[in-house]
């Protein structure tokens, strides 16, 4: 008898999803339109499931702490200097600006957000904040997301270093102000190494692309595909070791 991999791949992911459905009080709802979010999926996720207040607005570096660490199991203090970079470019527009902020302070051009995102388009052509389907598609063919079997579930370093080199590439092509800033320099491959330990699936120790999908496509955290943050906190040094393995496999020079 052959077996239908596929198959067999599509009831057993029923089947864990239906064991790992949104916690109850961590359910997922999009944002409303007086909501405030960021160009960074993995922030807007922490609002829309409710670690982070679900309007986005009034935050401050404990808030974003515990959320990713409770979210995402991120050592404290992970997030701290992104979180620093809010009031050194005294970016907030909030009441208090010197302590808070909010999650739209973070589309700044850049400050924190810089040119050639994964799933947003470059300010030059007018929206740098929202998800953009004309951006994202390529990276998700380069990804492998519509494709995703039993026997292909997980993302590869070179594959992820592979996408984030072709959207930087178009980026710098249609983009005729594309800024190669210092900010844009540290920040390639960055985003792609923090996408893949956020979501690494612990006993594989890489991201299943459904996760990826959800999180990077929909901001939303992807339990109902199984996802748990795992028992060992993600940190620094981990970071390190994928922006390494990311920008060897695309052959990165600084």
């Amino acid at each position: 008898m052959k077996l239908n991999y596929n198959l067999f791949y599509a009831l057993a992911s029923t089947s864990v999803a239906a064991a790992f459905l949104d916690p109850i009080q961590r359910s997922f709802h999009p944002p409303g339109p007086l909501d405030s979010r960021s160009p960074c999926p993995g922030l807007n996720a922490l609002a829309n499931h409710g670690f982070l207040p679900r309007d986005g607005k009034n935050l401050d570096f404990k808030m974003i702490d515990e959320a990713a660490h409770d979210a995402y199991n991120f050592v404290h203090g992970f997030l701290k200097d992104p979180v620093d970079m809010v009031f050194k470019f005294n970016i907030s527009t909030s009441d208090r600006p010197s302590e808070t902020f909010h999650l739209v302070d973070l589309a700044r051009h850049n400050t924190i957000e810089v040119d050639g995102s994964l799933t947003r388009n470059d300010i030059y052509f007018g929206d740098d904040l929202h998800f953009d389907a004309t951006v994202w598609n390529p990276v998700a063919k380069d990804l492998g997301l519509d494709n995703a079997h039993y026997f292909d579930r997980y993302l590869t370093v070179e594959t992820a270093a592979q996408a984030t080199k072709n959207r930087l590439a178009l980026a710098k092509r249609v983009n005729p102000e594309f800024t190669a800033s210092q900010q844009q320099h540290l920040t390639e491959y960055g985003t792609t190494a923090l996408y893949l330990l956020t979501l690494q699936e612990e006993k594989k120790g890489a991201a299943p692309k459904s996760w990826v999908k959800a999180l990077l496509s929909e901001d939303r955290i992807p339990y109902r595909e199984g996802y748990n943050k795992g028992k060992t906190e993600k940190d620094g040094m981990q970071i390190g070791k994928l922006l390494t393995g990311l920008r060897d496999a695309a052959g990165w020079k600084a």
